[in-house]
């Protein structure tokens, strides 16, 4: 992907996408079941519908049966009601983490206490879901969940930002058009992964020969610019941009003096010693004079709880999974990548998986297989697929061959903004998330070039699943709900 598509290109994709319902019904039965609750004081109905779409390749030939999950609000209006199109990333994983996480009607309830058994994790109705303000739409792209490639389709053919891309937006026209709803404002929402194909779907979706306009897109823990911090040594910016991270988390651990500063308050300290001290430092390198590196070296330590001695001998630098090591090295343990609020003994086998993903991930995985089976009526002698079989990162087509290209994932975000006078953007991320920080959030936002006051950040007390915390959850969902209902 260069941002742009050439002639021939855009000719073979927008045929694809014109033929995405030309294709035979769905080789099921939808599976409809109807429903009520209650969500922000206001009491509803809604249908959840189980359905299998197929759409073709960029070559216009047989490509996908993706089975999606939607629901939909009973209302007089409802041709009209905002419609949100939901995935996480990967790549590539199934939609059931946003699915049961925050946006459905459901949630799985993670309990304060970060020890407690997995076992007792519990299904819940979720009144955080912004369901009330719009209608909702899991996708599960092709190899994940119940959604498969066609007959003879190499599942591989698909391992890419753009062939992704190209069938998400396949699937989205498919959807609108099979169920009326062309009249609706339209959003996507994405995770991880996800917020890079939530960027290339918008770019697409722009593109085609009858453009389908969104009006926004929300970036949940977002990679759009995750080339811009990966933390080589010499990239300095990337250490820049995680410095607030190591705070929050050294703030939640209590290894620094909070001196009775907020989480907000102590991350905002050191959002501006990294602006204002700690990048001219690293710039100036082995230049930088002794004297003033003891004093940079001394404040880290006052931020980040690892000892100014550390950053003497490593050049002013720790890098995020480094961190992970060393904050808590004293107690045997290991924070988590996707949460640092989690940690997991460190034995001399080694360690084992990410503690917030051996915590986390298997009651998700428990409890969608239930919540299929008792309230969806959904029986499938085939699995449902949580992770597909992609092996590793050099598995999937990034779309660049030269290391001097540029990784411009945003652009595609700036070509829904220019289709669009009415597109806003809503980028979230979680304290806790070393993967994706907060200060990669906001350089993403800084140097997006997109207009002025359609960009907004939002941040919240969690790790990069931010609202398995229920603050999170409570703030993520008024958050989605109030983005869908500002329109022009």
């Amino acid at each position: 992907m260069t941002g742009h598509l050439s002639r021939r290109k855009l000719g073979g994709l927008a045929a694809a996408l014109m033929l995405a319902t030309a294709l035979p019904a769905f080789a099921e039965t939808p599976v409809v079941t109807r429903h009520a609750t209650t969500l922000n004081g206001q009491k509803l109905t809604y249908t959840a519908t189980v359905e299998g779409t197929d759409v073709n390749d960029a070559a216009a030939k047989p490509g996908a049966h993706i089975v999606s999950f939607a629901y939909t609000v009973d209302a007089k209006d409802a041709a009209k009601r905002p419609v949100t199109f939901v995935f996480n990333g990967g790549p590539i994983t199934a939609s059931l983490w946003l699915h049961l996480g925050i946006m459905g009607p459901k949630r799985v309830a993670v309990p304060d206490d970060l020890t407690a058994d997995p076992a007792t994790f519990r299904l819940v109705d979720n009144p955080y879901s912004p369901l009330d303000a719009t209608d909702l739409v899991f996708i599960d792209p092709a190899s994940t969940g119940f959604s498969r490639v066609a007959d003879g389709v190499d599942p591989k053919s698909y391992f890419s930002v753009k062939a992704d891309g190209q069938q998400v937006t396949a699937f989205i026209q498919a959807w609108l058009t099979r169920h009326h709803r062309e009249g609706s404002p339209l959003y996507l929402l994405g995770e991880s992964y996800g917020t890079m194909r939530a960027a290339e779907v918008a770019g697409q979706l722009a593109e085609l020969p009858k453009p389908i306009l969104l009006n926004g897109v929300l970036l949940m823990g977002q990679a759009v610019n995750i080339i811009e911090y990966v933390q080589r040594p010499q990239n300095i910016m990337s250490y820049v941009v995680s410095l607030p991270t190591l705070a929050a988390i050294a703030w939640y651990h209590k290894k620094v003096d909070r001196r009775g500063l907020s989480l907000e308050a102590f991350v905002e300290e050191a959002r501006h010693y990294a602006q204002s001290d700690y990048m001219p430092a690293l710039y100036q390198g082995s230049d930088l004079p002794a004297a003033d590196r003891d004093r940079v070296a001394q404040r880290l330590q006052e931020l980040t709880g690892i000892a100014a001695a550390y950053y003497r001998e490593h050049g002013l630098r720790i890098s995020k999974e480094q961190y992970r090591g060393e904050l808590l090295k004293d107690q045997g343990l290991l924070l988590g990548r996707a949460d640092a609020r989690y940690a997991a003994p460190i034995t001399d086998k080694g360690i084992g998986p990410d503690p917030f993903a051996a915590a986390v991930m298997p009651p998700f995985s428990r409890l969608f297989k239930d919540y299929l089976h008792t309230d969806l009526k959904v029986d499938r002698a085939e699995p449902y697929v949580e992770i597909a079989e992609v092996e590793g990162l050099d598995d999937w087509g990034w779309g660049y061959a030269s290391p001097f290209a540029n990784w411009a994932y945003s652009d595609r975000l700036m070509k829904a903004m220019k289709a669009s006078p009415a597109f806003r953007l809503l980028i979230g991320n979680g304290y806790y998330d070393t993967q994706t920080t907060v200060g990669a959030a906001e350089l993403l936002a800084r140097q997006g070039g997109w207009p002025e006051g359609r960009v907004h950040l939002t941040f919240y007390e969690g790790g990069h699943m931010a609202y398995t915390a229920e603050p999170a959850a409570r703030k993520f969902g008024a958050d989605v709900r109030a983005f869908v209902q500002q329109r022009p």
